[in-house]
């Protein structure tokens, strides 16, 4: 039996295995998959804030209670989706407008910050094209948002500084400014200096290798980094402008990656925060803009929509909740970031359903409207995509760098960075070998329960685990087997916001990737003697019906089927019984692994080694 997890989506695939095994109906293209789905649950929500206004709830949630400071924007845009998709000879228009007009009165005096902001002068310059703009939305709730809407509510002037906002917030200041320009209501002095700010920061924080470090030098490359220069590019774009030969060749850089994870069942970025379907978007925002900027070969083009046209499917199969009329990133087991919380449930499902539909404005552009997708997305991929790569961040003091390993149906992303402040101890940014189904990690985790770390206890109770203070990655290749080295002088000390460095003991640690198996190998260094309370290792897994013998677990069903540990006395494994504290985006972990060590003295190196097969 095939498992769930792997199982591609009955809206894509639509289709069934005839008698004799062959595929009888080939996946639905993007376009329809949009169509005829996101619209109508915007529709949806479009009739649902009509009838309930600012009492609207879903799924028992207040959404206007909950303090989303980007909400009025979200519905601003969600809703301008409605209307612009709209026939211009549709007898409902009229009505829709008269009501897109209401709901636009009643939020103008609502919370609306930044990127909010964004998207709702986005959805106006569209209205405005489309000559709806007066209809829709009434000449004083206009007035209102010329001044509403401006990026100096989050940029100093004349100094162009951001107020309390990371580096990266200056695209949105810009976009804003363009925006603000399209509208009529400003010239382009300012966004052509909120250009040069945004690109300076981009250089700055990129350095060499092309993607941008999340902190100010700390080393957190995770999907945002892949993305930006992708958004960059949709920036210029949306606002009329075309993006220089540099910024195309950056977004090469991403558009690989994205192929090197890509994979037949829809399946996102595996690492770090805000995963998910928002993992998954992410890959197609990269996929379509570079299509349409023809950053991608002819072959390739055709591949990458036939990727994105089964992520569109998978929102509709797998996050989506017909029972609750709203994408389903907390129930059934799942666990999203602290900042997507259920609270902001009709924001979260306004801006998914937007990036679906830009995205797919944006193959529709490049020539792939309700074009087939191609079936043969695995082969193609198995064929021309390397086996193993490695991308690299940064270099310098530390390293920083992503390694994919590509193992058919299963795609492993090794990412070697620092979490750094807010996110050193969360498990999505620890060096981990994940891939959907094998290893993942939990949203906002800390340290309590390291995911396939060990984790040292001092005498004098600090608590330890290598993650931080990364140096000298190298790889090799002996045959089918990659290898994956990397040394800390230091390990983290958890329990601040940021990471800390402990000398005490020093780490090398050797990946072994290989066919059906994944193995770590790590060498703690006692510098002097050192006293150790205990040693714990934990491995939350997807896997069921465990049998333990010494320190191997054996599973009966899930994509795991063995998982071994040497170096720790002690391992028992038990349910997870639902925990919150075992919960990956995409589903509840089943079993937990638990190895530990007694009291000991350090003196002497010792060597922890774990290693898992799978199906």
């Amino acid at each position: 039996m095939i498992s769930s997890r792997f199982r591609l989506p009955a809206i894509a695939l639509a289709a069934t295995l005839s008698a004799g095994g062959a595929v009888a109906q080939a996946p639905t293209p993007m376009n329809r998959v949009v169509q005829d789905n996101a619209y109508r649950q915007l529709d949806y929500f479009f009739r649902k804030l009509v009838a309930e206004k600012k009492a609207i709830v879903i799924d028992g949630y207040a959404p206007f209670k909950a303090g989303d400071k980007f909400l009025p924007g979200k519905v601003a845009a969600g809703l301008g989706h409605v209307l612009l998709n709209s026939a211009r000879d549709d007898p409902a228009l009229p009505q829709r407008l008269r009501d897109y007009r209401d709901i636009a009165d009643m939020t103008v005096g609502m919370d609306n910050h930044t990127w909010g902001i964004y998207y709702y002068i986005g959805a106006l310059v569209k209205l405005k094209d489309a000559g709806l703009l007066e209809q829709a939305v009434s000449p004083a709730t206009l007035t209102q948002l010329r001044k509403q809407l401006d990026w100096r509510s989050f940029v100093t002037v004349p100094q162009y500084d951001l107020i309390n906002l990371p580096t990266n917030y200056y695209g949105v200041a810009f976009s804003i400014a363009r925006l603000r320009m399209l509208m009529g209501w400003e010239d382009d002095s300012s966004s052509k200096i909120l250009l040069d700010k945004m690109l300076a920061h981009y250089k700055k924080y990129s350095g060499k290798f092309g993607f941008s470090d999340e902190t100010d030098g700390e080393g957190r490359f995770d999907r945002y980094s892949i993305l930006l220069i992708a958004e960059i590019c949709e920036r210029f774009l949306e606002t009329g402008m075309e993006p220089t030969p540099e910024l195309k060749g950056l977004l090469r850089k991403a558009a690989d990656i994205a192929l090197n994870v890509g994979n037949a069942a829809g399946d996102g970025f595996s690492f770090g925060r805000s995963l998910g379907p928002y993992g998954e978007t992410a890959l197609v925002e990269i996929l379509s803009v570079s299509a349409y900027l023809d950053v991608l070969t002819a072959e390739e083009k055709q591949y990458a929509y036939a990727f994105s046209s089964r992520v569109a499917a998978r929102y509709m199969d797998f996050w989506y909740d017909p029972s609750m009329h709203s994408v389903d990133m907390w129930g059934k087991g799942r666990r999203t970031d602290a900042y997507r919380g259920k609270h902001r449930i009709l924001g979260e499902n306004f801006s998914l359903l937007h990036q679906l539909i830009y995205t797919n404005d944006t193959w529709n552009k490049a020539g792939m409207k309700d074009a087939p997708p191609k079936a043969d997305l695995q082969a193609w991929l198995d064929k021309t995509r390397p086996q193993f790569s490695t991308t690299t961040f940064a270099q310098g003091e530390y390293d920083r760098a992503l390694t994919v390993f590509r193992d058919g149906k299963h795609v492993v992303s090794l990412n070697i960075i620092n979490g750094g402040i807010g996110q050193h101890d969360n498990s999505p940014y620890y060096p981990l070998p994940f891939a959907p189904g094998i290893v993942s990690g939990i949203a906002d985790s800390g340290g309590a329960h390291p995911q396939l770390l060990p984790k040292f206890t001092m005498a004098d109770g600090a608590q330890l685990i290598g993650t931080a203070w990364i140096k000298d990655i190298k790889t090799s290749q002996a045959g089918p087997r990659h290898t994956v080295s990397y040394r800390q002088d230091e390990l983290d000390r958890l329990g601040g916001k940021s990471p800390v460095k402990d000398g005490r003991i020093k780490l090398q640690t050797t990946y072994t990737l290989e066919h059906g198996q994944l193995t770590r190998n790590d060498v703690y260094t006692p510098v002097g003697t050192q006293e150790v309370e205990t040693i714990t290792l934990e491995f939350a897994s997807f896997s069921e019906q465990p049998a333990i013998d010494g320190g191997t677990v054996s599973f009966a069903t899930g994509d795991v089927d063995e998982y071994s540990v040497s170096g720790l006395q002690q391992c028992q494994v038990a349910p997870t019984n639902g925990s919150k504290d075992y919960m990956a985006p995409y589903g509840a972990m089943k079993t937990l692994v638990t190895c530990r060590s007694g009291k000991l003295a350090m003196r002497e190196p010792l060597t922890i080694k774990w290693t898992i097969k799978y199906r």
